[in-house]
């Protein structure tokens, strides 16, 4: 699906979830969950494609502990909802010796570990999507490749897209860095997002974070085709 790029002036990493085949021989649909940067860079043009694109809830994915204004704006359209999220948290000092410190923090290596500590943050994340008012859902943080990335493998996980789509999903966020990280561990990407689906039971890990019965219903029926 060569539209899953969108091109939204000053914003250099958005794309559609839509479009990407599940186990179950169903696609994700498209319009439904956007991933990019920081929106407080767009322009005038760039707001505008948003909105055009049918976007009307902005998630804004934050790391509670450190204060990033890149993440901070204020959205030129009134009707857009704009919800806050802290999914990680830097208080957490094994977290941050494990991961922040050997910059980590930056791979899908900590993406099993940071589900694992904060399954109540990350499927908040999950029932907002699910109860979002109709229209496109964008969720973001700051460069659209980590915290997004993994929102993005939950729900991809959860929709059970194949493993090849989710990892040419997540390779699109090119990092020449994260590379160099993953070869030093022996590791790829591939084999790092591997390691976290391998027996992640997506279904049970979101009901014990606090997603209703309803949501995980609500979010199936918006988002696979």
């Amino acid at each position: 699906m060569p539209n899953r790029i969108l091109s939204w002036e000053a914003c250099n990493n958005v794309r559609d979830l839509g479009g990407l085949r599940t186990g179950g021989g169903r696609m994700t649909r498209p319009g439904v969950v956007v991933r990019s940067d920081t929106p407080a860079r767009l322009t005038a043009a760039g707001w505008s494609a948003l909105v055009a694109y049918g976007i009307r809830t902005i998630i804004t994915l934050r790391t509670f502990g450190v204060t990033e204004e890149e993440l901070n704006f204020t959205s030129p359209y009134p009707d857009i909802n704009h919800i806050q999220a802290e999914i990680e948290d830097l208080t957490d000092e094994e977290f941050v010796q494990k991961w922040v410190d050997t910059n980590f923090w930056g791979t899908p290596l900590y993406f099993r570990d940071t589900l694992l500590r904060w399954p109540a943050r990350h499927a908040a994340v999950f029932s907002a999507i699910a109860q979002a008012r109709p229209g496109g859902v964008l969720f973001h943080c700051k460069r659209g490749y980590d915290r997004t990335g993994i929102i993005s493998l939950l729900l991809l996980g959860f929709a059970g897209v194949v493993l090849e789509d989710i990892v040419a999903d997540y390779e699109l966020s090119r990092d020449d860095f994260r590379a160099e990280l993953l070869a030093r561990e022996n590791s790829s990407v591939r084999a790092a997002i591997q390691n976290t689906l391998d027996g992640f039971d997506f279904d049970s890990y979101l009901q014990m974070g606090g997603v209703s019965p309803d949501d995980l219903s609500a979010f199936r029926e918006r988002f696979i085709a």
